[in-house]
C-alpha cells in the first residue's frame, strides 16, 4: 500500500474496541520521537478510533488504507 517505511509493527488484527488504541498507545511509548509505527487492524472503529487518537495526543497520521477487511495506518511519533 505504501512506501513509508516503518520502525515498528503492530498488528492487532482480530481484537475490539479498545484494544487497538489500548496497544497502540504503549507501543507508542516504545518508540522514540520521529519514529513511525505501522498498525494493522481489522476492526472498522479504528477507523476513526486512530486519526481522533493521534489529535489528542499530538501523533501525526501520515497515511492509512483499506483492502480485503485489512486497516493499516501509519502514525509519526509527535
Amino acid at each position: 500500500m505504501s512506501d513509508i517505511k516503518a520502525n515498528s509493527k503492530l498488528d492487532t488484527s482480530g481484537k475490539c474496541c479498545p484494544m487497538p488504541i489500548v496497544e497502540t498507545n504503549v507501543a507508542m511509548k516504545k518508540i522514540n520521537s520521529g519514529e513511525i509505527l505501522e498498525i494493522i487492524a481489522t476492526d472498522p472503529g479504528t477507523l476513526t478510533d486512530i486519526p481522533s487518537w493521534c489529535e489528542r495526543t499530538g501523533h501525526t497520521l501520515m497515511e492509512s488504507g483499506q483492502s480485503d477487511g485489512v486497516i493499516q495506518f501509519y502514525v509519526k511519533k509527535g
